[in-house]
């Protein structure tokens, strides 16, 4: 499994040096399936109302429930890897 884990921790270094900062929708995929791959389920209280940008990492990694670790790591890597294609 230390193949899956280096590739992670090598496209969190890629994902950093990305030219154009990719588009909202894109940033909370990365974000969730960040979160889901490093802590699995989603935890915590959801942010309040007033706090959009919180609620909507909340939501987007909240969809992701249920989904095993190594799988979200795995949708991390093929998303930076596309967006370094790009």
């Amino acid at each position: 499994m230390s193949e899956l884990n280096d590739a992670f921790a090598n496209a969190q270094i890629e994902v950093k040096k990305l030219s154009r900062k990719p588009d909202d929708d894109t940033l909370l995929k990365l974000y969730a399936f960040y979160k889901q791959g490093t802590e699995g389920d989603v935890s915590g209280e959801k942010p309040g109302f007033f706090d959009f940008v919180g609620a909507a990492k909340y939501e987007a990694w909240e969809k992701l429930k249920g989904m095993p670790q190594d799988e979200a790591k795995q949708h991390y890597i093929n998303l930076v890897n596309k967006l370094t294609a790009d």
